[in-house]
């Protein structure tokens, strides 16, 4: 059973007519906008917001009408994926290096549903790497002041070149292991100049949909 797929759609089922829906990045959320994509040509009236390019040039083959980011002034849902979630729903994402527009989106949101596979559940964060975009303008400040506060810093690479975001900036993962104590990396990363927006994402959501080999399951929140 393909868990990222049957996530995708379950989480499709709970956008309606007339919604201004915020629609996420990476391989859970392509599901999603796949669905959505099918609903709208079968008469679904909705307007999307893409957290990426990538989600954006797949939304506009699908034919799902889009607005700007700066046009909007309330998001009804936003449904995007993770890389790890704990109980307390505070989850950590940006893998696909679209974290700054994910959130920008999910803080807009009236609601907000995560969607995964079960792999994504874990006891304590720290095991899947924090990212955190930073301007590229003294990245390297950035970086050192990261290893001073042993955060175990790597600059993210692709094709052996630094990976560059859709807003032209990079990424810094953290390998923090777990347990991460959540609040202290919190507060030292978000006081460093220079750092754009972190991959943590804290109780952000109320309902979470799981694909499991079982079936679907949505979680609400404590």
């Amino acid at each position: 059973m393909n868990q990222k797929k049957i996530a995708g759609e379950k989480a499709a089922e709970y956008i309606k007519d007339g919604m201004v829906v915020g629609l996420g990045t990476g391989s859970t959320a392509r599901y999603m906008v796949d669905k959505v994509g099918e609903m709208v040509k079968n008469g679904l009236k909705i307007q999307g917001v893409p957290t990426s390019k990538a989600t954006e040039e797949q939304a506009r083959s699908l034919g799902i009408p889009l607005l700007d980011i700066n046009d909007v002034d309330h998001i009804d849902l936003d449904i995007d994926g993770v890389d790890e979630i704990d109980g307390d729903f505070n989850a950590t994402k940006g893998g696909g290096g679209a974290l700054f527009r994910e959130k920008v989106v999910a803080s807009l949101a009236k609601e907000v549903i995560w969607i995964m596979d079960e792999s994504k559940l874990v006891d304590k964060l720290g095991a899947f790497p924090l990212p955190i975009e930073i301007l590229p303008y003294g990245y390297q400040i950035v970086f050192k002041k990261m290893e001073e506060y042993g955060f175990n810093p790597k600059m993210r690479m692709k094709d052996g070149e630094l990976f560059v975001t859709d807003n032209g900036n990079y990424i810094v993962d953290l390998h923090l292991g777990v347990p991460a104590d959540i609040e202290d990396v919190k507060a030292k990363v978000n006081g460093i100049v220079g750092v754009l927006e972190t991959g943590q994402f804290l109780k952000m959501c109320k309902r979470i949909i799981v694909g499991t080999d079982e079936g679907v399951k949505v979680i609400e929140a404590k």
